[in-house]
């Protein structure tokens, strides 16, 4: 035997065989693959247990990370289909409003609003949005940047629902504790469950979609079908997002369309990594943090949101989360020759 050590990659033991194998292969590999993901899950879901410490100002924080965290995850499943948004704040407002309508007008509590709200949103985004589902590139992105600005200008021309007052003394949630479980466990959740979702049959005809439209219309596919459910699917956590904050704060207004709305889960996107959905997340909850040490900036906090995607488009252009990701996985330790001939 060769005396001696060499280099090796952690992850070579895993890498030579098949995915659906290597779980069974060694406990060390298993928590090599699974380490940073159990990290991530405990540190979010013991988070609102901390707030003793944290204090109820960086709880509150947390919260609207995930609240942007869940319009990012929105926008990252639109942008796998093929269809770059710039209006997420339609989304978000459409479902504060709905709830902001179902509570006080109806009087239907949070259990029953929130998700009315949540379904009803999405059908109503998928209305609006199904006649420019035509459109491709920056004529779609446009489009739907506009729609947040247009339902601004008729609540306020008309006086419906509470005009520039809005509605307020809505029914309060439990507790803020509430609001934060309730958000964490919704963004692994819907994150979980759009991983899981594009590795179905329905899942690939939409990343189809996403890379040769005309491919999938060639194929006998109505492509304008399948992006309206895509539209659907996508709206959801991001109408969620809106009614569940809406309740958090007993009052939906105007703002509930404002361009942070917008801006922000697209620079999470980007920062955390377009087209992947743990990026979004990681992204959010860089992003909301930095955004609360800006605050005393006021509305130079826009510019620089743009200043920082600008860096990330340029500097980094795949995103934290898959540069950290490339990263783990060249990890390397010495192991003695000898290994090599076992």
């Amino acid at each position: 035997m060769k005396a001696g050590h060499r280099k090796e990659r952690i992850d070579r033991g895993i890498k030579v065989r098949a995915d659906e194998i290597f779980a069974i292969s060694s406990y060390r590999e298993i928590l090599y693959l699974m380490g940073p993901r159990l990290l991530a899950i405990m540190g979010l879901l013991l988070f609102p247990l901390f707030r003793d410490v944290t204090g109820a100002y960086w709880q509150t924080v947390g919260f609207i990370a995930c609240i942007i965290a869940l319009l990012a995850l929105s926008w990252n499943f639109l942008f796998s289909v093929g269809l770059v948004s710039l209006g997420q704040a339609f989304f978000f407002g459409v479902g504060a409003y709905f709830t902001g309508y179902f509570n006080h007008f109806l009087g239907l509590g949070p259990l029953f609003s929130i998700p009315l709200a949540t379904v009803c949103g999405a059908v109503l985004c998928t209305i609006v949005i199904f006649p420019v589902l035509r459109l491709r590139g920056i004529y779609f992105a446009l489009i739907t940047f506009a729609l947040p600005l247009f339902l601004m200008r008729i609540i306020e021309a008309t006086g419906y629902l509470g005009g520039t007052e809005g509605i307020s003394g809505l029914q309060r949630l439990p507790g803020l504790t509430f609001s934060v479980y309730v958000s964490v466990v919704v963004v692994l959740a819907v994150t979980f469950i759009y991983l899981r979702f594009f590795d179905t049959d329905y899942g690939l005809v939409l990343r189809a979609i996403h890379d040769n439209d005309m491919s999938v219309l060639a194929g006998g596919l109505s492509v304008q079908w399948y992006k309206a459910q895509a539209v659907f699917i996508a709206a959801l956590p991001a109408t969620f997002a809106g009614a569940l904050m809406t309740h958090h704060y007993r009052i939906v207004g105007m703002p509930a369309f404002a361009m942070e709305y917008s801006i922000l889960p697209l620079t999470a996107a980007v920062v955390g990594g377009t087209g992947t959905f743990a990026g979004g997340v990681l992204g959010a909850f860089i992003l909301v943090p930095f955004s609360e040490m800006l605050r005393a900036f006021g509305t130079l906090r826009i510019v620089m949101y743009s200043a920082l995607l600008l860096l990330f488009v340029v500097g980094l252009p795949e995103g934290i989360y898959r540069f950290a990701q490339r990263k783990y996985f060249q990890f390397e330790r010495i192991v003695p020759l000898e290994e090599e001939k076992q």
